[in-house]
């Protein structure tokens, strides 16, 4: 599996511009996937040294093989990075959080994340971790299933497919879902602009992996991990996302926001990497420790 995580860093120029890398840095990339945004920001400047978080251990494999060639200037820590904790005397120059899930993650079929092929109902980005999206989509209450999907899925059929489910289960395999979804679902949703099991699928992602709760727990510690000046830059890929990264940043008084307007791929891009469509980048600086 490592060898084919493979990882396009989405609004790579910008974020690079927008966190001005200084020569002898300290950087910390909280979602350092296959490692291509901590290349680019390891090759930014002279003596640039990194710290990379991901909770996917085979994340952490891939982005060491990628950073090889800067092994003597990074470090890795795995788990969530909201409950990462660094030494006290040290303080980033930059950080950078590229929220989601990895295209590598949804092509391999076992991991669970894609409806498109047959695979374990998993959707763990930690494999340390218990909770499953068998057992939510199994064990759950109607009404609980159909509160995740409306509230982290923003699925308006909510409740039509959460009866389904508990109608239907148990689920061994994505696709079985996938089916179980489309089938329930009128012809004009089924054959709509995207598939029907897609809100469904990442409301279940969202769920097993607590990534809500542990944005909005990071989001009000890693300003304090910051040098005064210091930037942090946040990529989210929807709205759920996005409205927490750009409320809290802006209700921060230890934060200045850099990005008055949303940053998004350009056409270019977007053709060139497809998932960069939903990218938005925001940036903000630190600007005064002693708050």
């Amino acid at each position: 599996m490592t060898a084919q995580f493979h990882h396009v860093p989405v609004l790579a120029e910008p974020t690079i511009a927008g966190l001005e890398i200084v020569a002898g840095g300290v950087y910390l990339d909280c979602t350092v996937g296959g490692g291509g945004h901590s290349a680019l920001i390891l090759q930014a400047a002279e003596n640039v040294r990194l710290v990379g978080i991901d909770r996917d251990e085979m994340a952490i494999t891939a982005a060491s093989d990628t950073l090889k060639d800067y092994a003597d200037r990074v470090s890795f820590w795995r788990g969530n990075f909201c409950e990462y904790q660094p030494s006290s005397d040290l303080k980033f120059d930059g950080i950078l959080a590229d929220l989601g899930v990895s295209s590598t993650q949804f092509d391999v079929a076992e991991r669970g994340f894609s409806f498109r092929e047959s695979g374990d109902l998993d959707m763990r980005m930690d494999n340390r971790q218990t909770l499953t999206a068998a057992e939510i989509i199994n064990h759950y209450k109607e009404v609980e299933l159909a509160d995740i999907f409306f509230k982290l899925g923003e699925e308006r059929l909510s409740r039509r497919i959460a009866r389904q489910i508990v109608e239907k289960r148990p689920f061994k395999t994505t696709l079985e879902l996938a089916n179980a979804i489309s089938a329930c679902v009128p012809s004009s949703y089924r054959h709509g602009r995207i598939h029907p099991a897609t809100r469904t699928f990442q409301a279940l992602r969202i769920a097993v992996n607590r990534e809500l709760e542990s944005l909005e727990k990071w989001l009000t510690i890693a300003p304090n991990w910051l040098k005064t000046g210091g930037k942090i830059a946040v990529i989210t890929f929807h709205s759920l996302e996005d409205r927490i990264v750009k409320h809290t940043l802006r209700e921060d008084d230890r934060l200045q926001v850099l990005t008055k307007k949303v940053i998004i791929a350009t056409d270019e891009e977007t053709r060139a990497n497809p998932r960069a469509r939903s990218a938005k980048l925001r940036i903000a600086q630190r600007i005064d420790a002693s708050v």
